[in-house]
């Protein structure tokens, strides 16, 4: 049965329910430690254990931590999710302060050879510089000087070495308390500062962008008509805000692997768009045998692609491998999505737009 027969026009309904049922939940996405820094630990467990405790136990230790347990098919799993701490934070802004200064003084230490007149500033900068770094010792619990350290190359590695004993310290100091609660046969600790996870945001802002532009430019360019580049590229983007709302609202948190779904699901997006696109606007033939004809082709195409990512999914799931996880469960979300938008949204734009060409032509 052609869906497009009839009054096609409440084919927006289901798609714009979903999209005002995502603007709802895209708020409540959580945002992963690749995004907001901190540590998340994960656990392969002998035995399931009490995860109101082992929260309580961190919390001793002053480590605020959001636990999850998971039944998988190899056993239990569980995750650790501890918030960036005050000790990594001033270890960052330490570093940072540093790095801003190195060069400044390495520079001035070279004017010293040749112009004694530059020796008191050198000095004084130098005296700022140790004192920035003999916090950093302090704070990763070093006993050296950085007075003592003459060479500023050496002075450089001391810091840096500081810098990731700050890092092991506390990596140190969340695994006594599991070590003491939990039996576990493997772990795995991925601890992200808060300048890399800037720099992530950064790049993931700078891709969106840049994606975006390219999307637009090469849409506009590819159709050189308003109505239909504007179906395309309203038809991604209800594509990606369905996604955006089934991660809020089923609690995916936003990591680089979900972040490279969603830019994956752009892509295919696009592709369904566009091959619907193309068929009504060269293909001879009834309009609306043209739009079901694509239709048929590329529900297919996004059958197939769903059912391979429910096997991986599914595989996911079972053995809680979190890249897997993130990608698959945003990327089946995102497939879901696009049925609707493509098929509910863009396809109905550019059939009242064919027809009302038709229909004025027509009437001329």
């Amino acid at each position: 049965m052609n869906i497009y027969e009839g009054n096609y026009k409440r084919l927006l309904i289901p798609p714009l329910i979903l999209i005002i049922a995502s603007l709802y939940f895209i708020p409540q996405i959580h945002l992963g430690v690749d995004f907001k820094g901190g540590t998340l630990i994960t656990l392969t467990l002998n035995e399931k254990i009490d995860k109101d405790q082992l929260t309580a136990d961190l919390a001793k230790e002053g480590i605020n931590a959001n636990v999850r347990i998971f039944e998988t098919t190899l056993g239990f799993k569980a995750e650790i999710e501890a918030e960036q701490s005050e000790m990594l934070l001033k270890a960052d802004q330490l570093k940072a302060s540093f790095n801003d200064m190195i060069r400044n003084v390495e520079q001035l230490e070279a004017n010293t050879s040749n112009n004694s007149a530059a020796l008191p500033e050198y000095l004084e900068k130098r005296k700022e510089i140790d004192g920035i770094t003999n916090q950093l010792f302090a704070l990763a619990k070093i006993d050296k000087n950085a007075g003592d350290i003459g060479n500023l190359n050496d002075l450089r590695k001391e810091m840096e070495s500081a810098y990731n004993q700050v890092y092991t310290n506390y990596r140190d100091l969340i695994s006594k308390p599991i070590e003491r609660s939990v039996k576990y046969t493997s772990i795995s600790i991925q601890s992200v500062s808060p300048a890399l996870s800037t720099r992530f945001i950064e790049k993931a802002t700078y891709v969106v962008v840049l994606s975006a532009l390219l999307s637009v430019v090469f849409v506009f360019l590819f159709f050189r008509k308003l109505v239909p580049g504007a179906a395309v590229l309203i038809g991604a983007a209800s594509d990606v805000t369905i996604a955006l709302g089934a991660m809020g609202m089923f609690g995916i948190p936003l990591t680089l692997p979900s972040f490279a779904a969603l830019m994956m699901l752009v892509g295919f997006s696009l592709d369904t768009d566009i091959l619907l696109t193309k068929r009504m606007l060269d293909r001879p033939g009834n309009s609306r045998e043209k739009t079901y004809d694509a239709f048929k082709t590329g529900v297919t195409m996004s059958i197939a692609a769903i059912l391979a990512f429910t096997v991986l999914f599914l595989i996911a799931n079972a053995t809680r491998i979190s890249t897997y996880f993130d990608i698959s469960a945003v990327a089946l979300a995102g497939l879901v999505g696009d049925i609707f938008a493509t098929w509910g949204i863009n396809a109905v734009l550019l059939l009242w737009y064919v027809e009302s060409k038709e229909k004025t032509y027509g009437n001329g």
